[in-house]
């Protein structure tokens, strides 16, 4: 077994056995964790979190919903544009999230989703050394600025946020076992941050803004749960949303995230563009792993993938590949493309 690939969570199917035998059977010997797929409506990422818990929180006002098809509803963005938005409500101080535990969702669908998983591998469908990945935007990513635009709505939100994701970890933890659970940051506004791309917010401060939510949600997770990391450059409205010169920001935020976890980070994700000049991946050198692996998701554009990763081994001698981000958003007819695309990775890793 080795631990060369890594997936990031979503993949378009509507069942979660199928999106976990599709993927984790063919690549498994290669994982060290396993997503469910974010099957259905989690597909879209944050949205799922604004449409079935913002948008019907009595101290939370929708002041744009995405825009219709054809006169027919839709519940997700078609790009940033037109994502939900919302105000806190006049005399609202802090917006709480009640029924601790399961409110936000996160927690139902992880404990519905290893009983598949486990299923599977006492099958024998999915390898049995593999850990069940639990994917979490955090509250910087899940209530950015573009989604709550009204000055100081989002210190009134994002507490209440992070006490409900801590509820629903610990309520997780009851539910199973420790040592076969993983639990991952998602996180893409936090990049978009470092490297001053959120619109109104300058890049200073970045970190101050950006690191306390984690060691608030991470310190408690018991060292037995592994944790891990998904940095995205974004896939709204195509990918990436934004597209630095340098991984140098995106090395500081992760050194950052790992050294102020308050606890072991088992992985680090750091998505990485389609470029093959060493000016981009020079500040690779500079990563302070902790004993966290890395992964670079740069299984995209395969024709140059080899360059990619022969210049990206130069500065980071040791990591493992993924994708950039999660498939949530591609059409289900490429997933054989999208694993072949991994197998293809593993094996040139071993050249």
């Amino acid at each position: 077994m080795s631990d060369d690939v890594m997936l990031i969570g979503s993949i378009p199917h509507h069942s979660i056995p199928e999106a976990m035998e599709m993927f984790g059977g063919p690549l498994g010997q290669h994982l060290h964790t396993l997503p469910d797929g974010e099957v259905g409506w989690r597909r879209f990422w944050i949205t799922r979190v604004h449409f079935q818990v913002l948008a019907i929180h009595p101290d939370l006002e929708i002041i744009q919903r995405p825009r219709r098809d054809d006169g027919v509803e839709r519940i997700y963005p078609h790009d940033a544009s037109d994502n939900w938005n919302f105000k806190v409500r006049e005399g609202v101080d802090k917006v709480v999230f009640g029924h601790a535990g399961w409110r936000l969702g996160f927690y139902q669908d992880a404990v519905n989703s290893y009983h598949f998983f486990k299923s599977l591998k006492e099958k024998g469908s999915i390898p049995k050394h593999l850990r069940f990945q639990v994917s979490i935007p955090t509250a910087v990513s899940a209530l950015p600025p573009r989604v709550f635009p009204h000055p100081g709505d989002l210190a009134k939100v994002r507490p209440g946020y992070i006490d409900a994701v801590k509820a629903e970890v610990a309520a997780m933890i009851e539910q199973i076992p420790p040592e076969d659970l993983a639990i991952q940051w998602d996180c893409s506004t936090e990049l978009q941050d470092v490297y001053g791309g959120v619109p109104g917010v300058p890049a200073e401060g970045a970190l101050e803004r950006n690191v306390p939510q984690i060691r608030e949600m991470s310190r408690d997770i018991p060292e037995s749960v592994q944790l891990g990391f998904h940095l995205c450059f974004g896939t709204l409205g195509g990918w990436p949303r934004f597209a630095p010169d340098s991984a140098d920001r995106v090395v500081v935020l992760a050194n950052a995230f790992i050294a102020e976890a308050g606890r072991k980070v088992d992985w680090m994700h750091i998505p990485v563009l389609n470029r093959t000049d060493d000016a981009y991946y020079t500040a690779f050198a500079d990563l302070k792993p902790q004993g966290a692996k890395i992964y670079l998701g740069m299984i995209h554009n395969m024709d140059n993938f080899g360059e990619r990763l022969r210049v990206a081994r130069k500065y980071l001698p040791e990591f493992g590949v993924a994708a950039y981000c999660g498939f949530g958003r591609r059409h289900p007819e490429e997933l054989p493309g999208v694993l072949q695309e991994h197998l293809d990775a593993v094996a040139a890793m071993k050249k």
